[in-house]
């Protein structure tokens, strides 16, 4: 990304993105390595990261490293380097951790594997062709989809009770400076659906501590019975529960997958629109442009294209942080 177009917004043509999988990080007593994918543009330098945590969707191979191809490469053509796990509750290596503690949804593990890539981010950078030195180890990002926006909750300061042994997780990671959560999911006092009994660790979910400015995103066609009958209100939970700076973009007539951000023509997207990815993807690295360097108009630029008019994707609500009182 040039000056100019940082201070003026524009976006530009995007650059050629360069991938890698598997770079293997070795974990000392997690079950299997920590495998990850790493995609970049092929140029430029003082490049932000985003650890992009995947959902726990019902495809086999969706859910890992290979999974989210439409965000990862746009936000790589358009200057991030984008770091994807494959988190212990993949289904492609469930015949490997069944039996390992905190399964199936290892809800705790996945937040743990964001804070072992951040520790190895140097041998992740030097394991790539080009890339060493090439980073900005300073600005960090998470998203996160469905089970990865609770994942990306975490790492920006929700809190949950572990409900096998009732103490309060505190996952905060300090060197993740921002956010973006895609269909997360909200309170837990409202989980009625057939799926309540199963995930018992998200009825604790205290957004109040996610101090970490975050961009929600959520689909106001979520309706995400099998959870909650509060209706697509309850993935804007996260914003709503949780203090500023944090802005929330709902998507008209974005269903769980936003149009089918986890994977190019993936058959379980129930509401397929590649305009509408293509507009997320937008928005979303233009929100981090700003967030990461104020004085780029990209933020202002976008909304103002893709939430106003007749023909708008969706709109933006903001709340700002709250001063602490003083003393």
């Amino acid at each position: 990304m040039n000056a100019s177009a940082a201070t003026t917004g524009t976006f530009g043509s995007p650059t050629p993105v360069i991938s890698l999988s598997p770079v293997a990080l070795s974990v000392p007593g997690r079950p299997v390595d920590l495998e990850v994918r790493v995609s970049a543009p092929a140029t430029g330098t003082d490049l932000p990261v985003i650890l992009l945590s995947h959902g726990h969707g019902g495809s086999n191979h969706l859910s890992s490293l290979n999974g989210y191809s439409p965000l990862a490469n746009y936000w790589a053509a358009y200057g991030f380097v984008v770091i994807q796990p494959t988190h212990l509750s993949s289904a492609t290596l469930s015949h490997l951790v069944a039996d390992a503690p905190g399964a199936p949804y290892f809800s705790r593990s996945r937040a743990e594997d964001m804070t072992h890539i951040l520790d190895q981010l140097a041998v992740i950078e030097n394991a790539v062709p080009h890339l060493a030195g090439r980073m900005n180890h300073d600005d960090i990002a998470v998203a996160g989809h469905s089970l990865g926006g609770l994942t990306a909750s975490l790492l920006l300061g929700a809190r949950i009770t572990d409900p096998d042994d009732g103490e309060e997780v505190t996952l905060l990671e300090p060197r993740i400076k921002r956010g973006v959560l895609f269909a997360a999911p909200g309170r837990g006092d409202v989980l009625n659906g057939w799926m309540a009994d199963v995930i018992s660790f998200m009825r604790t979910i205290d957004f109040s501590t996610m101090t970490t400015p975050a961009l929600i995103v959520a689909g106001d066609k979520d309706d995400s019975q099998h959870f909650t009958d509060m209706g697509p209100d309850w993935h804007a939970d996260p914003y709503h529960l949780a203090p500023g700076p944090k802005s929330l973009l709902t998507v008209f007539g974005g269903e769980h997958l936003l149009g089918g951000i986890t994977g190019y023509d993936a058959a379980e997207t129930t509401d397929e629109n590649p305009e509408r990815v293509a507009a997320i993807g937008k928005l979303t690295s233009a929100y981090l442009r700003t967030q990461f360097h104020p004085g780029d108009s990209a933020w202002q630029v976008a909304r103002d294209e893709l939430t106003t008019g007749a023909d708008a994707l969706g709109r933006v609500d903001s709340k700002p942080a709250i001063d602490a009182p003083a003393r």
